[in-house]
């Protein structure tokens, strides 16, 4: 039997959809939104009503009736932390992503938009591995700071998704290997994937680990807080220094991997030295990664964006292959992740998780 899918990935001005029938994409499109009409909600979650008429009207231009589908998958939002894995859609998690204490983001309507959808045709509603999925290992939460423990929130739709595309390659179940999953995009989160759990993460999201595209990552907390309460700054724009306006946007102007990839070809030492910085940074998690499962590491995954550019797959090698096999899935694909998700679930490879 063939599953019908549609999966529904929300964004900050507009909602992507895609179709499948089992791994087979059927139809995909990117909904643009008007930015004026967004702004004009006081919380994105009340965005959701003219969000779903949007995709009902994309549906039915491409004459694909909504009864044909099996199941609807929605993209995780800001959820509390949970396991990984693909979680049946219901009251409890639309009345947090509505409340939203972890913080409102574009992707919380994913799963109100998924199970409106779906109930109203009496079908399953799914989320997949949302950015909130938190499988550290105690130890690996602790700072100097008593008050202040680390937290997990990464890329993790892409980073399991890669995992278990590196198992298959492998010719091994994900549950009996050690990986190391680099996401390399706009934000870079290294995860220590243990027999299955991601016991270690970096918080791509919150100065942790190594710079990115527009993110500064770790620096060192003295010269900050002193920038802090320098009175020179606001909290906003201290916020946007970390995240936003951080790494490489600050250095070159641009977070565009293309284009400080022309600025490289085109000789400008700058840009190439501060393109080798971030390598030598990620190349440096990926070693303490390694620390965790203590050098038994069946293989480095490299996937994201970034990791189209060769000049920077070469550069984190040449620091990390001694560690173990490198394996690299370029780009991400978040709708396939997602429909992947419902459909393990679908056909029984997988049973479906409570949100609670």
């Amino acid at each position: 039997m063939k599953y019908r899918i549609l999966a529904i990935n929300p964004g900050s001005t507009s909602t992507k959809i895609a179709v499948y029938e089992d791994k087979n994409l059927v139809f995909k499109k990117s909904i643009k939104h008007d930015t004026s009409l967004i702004s004009s909600f006081d919380q994105i979650i009340d965005q959701y009503s003219f969000r779903e008429e949007s995709i009902l009207d994309a549906l039915k231009v491409e004459k694909i009736k909504l009864s044909s589908f099996d199941a609807i998958v929605g993209r995780g939002g800001m959820l509390k932390p949970i396991k990984g894995g693909t979680y049946l859609v219901n009251e409890i998690m639309i009345d947090y992503v509505k409340e939203a204490p972890r913080g409102e983001h574009a992707s919380n309507l994913g799963c109100v938009l998924a199970k409106n959808l779906a109930d109203s045709i009496n079908k399953p509603s799914y989320i997949v591995d949302p950015v909130s999925v938190d499988e550290m290992e105690d130890i690996a939460r602790y700072t100097g700071m008593p008050e202040i423990k680390r937290q997990s929130l990464f890329h993790a739709l892409n980073q399991k998704a890669v995992a278990l595309k590196a198992a298959n390659k492998l010719g091994k179940d994900y549950h009996e290997l050690n990986l190391i999953v680099a996401h390399l995009g706009g934000g870079i989160s290294v995860g220590v994937h243990k027999a299955g759990r991601v016991v270690d993460v970096n918080n791509a999201l919150d100065g942790d680990g190594p710079m990115s595209p527009e993110r500064s990552g770790t620096v060192p907390m003295g010269p900050l807080y002193k920038m802090a309460f320098s009175g020179k700054y606001t909290l906003k724009e201290i916020k946007r220094k970390n995240y936003g306006n951080g790494g490489i946007v600050a250095y070159l102007g641009t977070n565009d991997g293309f284009e400080f990839e022309k600025m490289i070809e085109d000789g400008n030492k700058e840009a190439a030295f501060i393109i080798e910085v971030m390598c030598y940074q990620i190349a440096k998690e990926i070693g303490a990664g390694s620390t965790v499962l203590k050098g038994k590491v069946d293989a480095i995954v490299l996937t994201g964006g970034l990791a189209f550019n060769k000049n920077i797959i070469e550069f984190i090698k040449e620091r990390v292959s001694f560690i173990g096999k490198i394996l690299v899935f370029p780009g991400e694909d978040e709708m396939e992740s997602l429909a992947y998700g419902a459909l393990r679930v679908l056909n029984g490879e997988e049973k479906h998780k409570e949100y609670i």
